[in-house]
């Protein structure tokens, strides 16, 4: 079974150790892939951002993160960011996660959730969040250098809570 919790700071190594292998490889986040242990701390762990582990089998196998999109009169949107261990992929981690944080988003007195970044060659994900209830509202054309590809699109997917 797949437990989800808020992280606390003794979760950060291995919250580390997903956000190195997710974003070294270029193709899902905009992350920079040389980033280090500092920055994935200002970016996963700081105190205005909500910091969620997903476990299975007593091991941190993915992460998330809940936040304000924007703030003052764009605070009712929330805005989140997922990832998973890729040793654990195809495991339901990222279902369980999108699911717990629709959840958490709503019951937090947000009213959407907006990605602003969704990497259109990541067809895992999209195909995720579609499932989920999400819409791609927009797309930014070539907005994302993909380590492989090159210019590639993003989208922007929305869903009313």
């Amino acid at each position: 079974m797949i437990k989800i919790r808020k992280a606390r700071d003794e979760d950060f190594d291995d919250i580390w150790d997903i956000f190195h292998r997710v974003v070294k490889t270029g193709d899902t986040f905009a992350f920079d892939p040389a980033s280090n242990r500092k920055d994935c701390r200002a970016l996963w762990m700081s105190p205005n951002i909500r910091t969620y582990i997903a476990e299975l089998q007593c091991k941190i196998l993915g992460t998330y993160i809940l936040r304000k999109n924007q703030p003052g009169l764009g605070a009712h949107v929330a805005n989140a960011a997922y990832m998973v261990h890729p040793d654990a992929r195809r495991k339901g981690i990222g279902w369980a996660m999108g699911m717990r944080s629709v959840k958490q988003a709503k019951k937090l007195g947000f009213s959407a959730i907006q990605f602003n970044f969704v990497v259109s060659t990541n067809l895992v994900a999209v195909e995720l969040w579609l499932k989920l209830g999400f819409r791609i509202v927009g797309i930014v054309p070539k907005a994302f250098n993909h380590k492989k590809l090159g210019m590639v699109d993003v989208y922007i997917m929305h869903k009313f809570l």
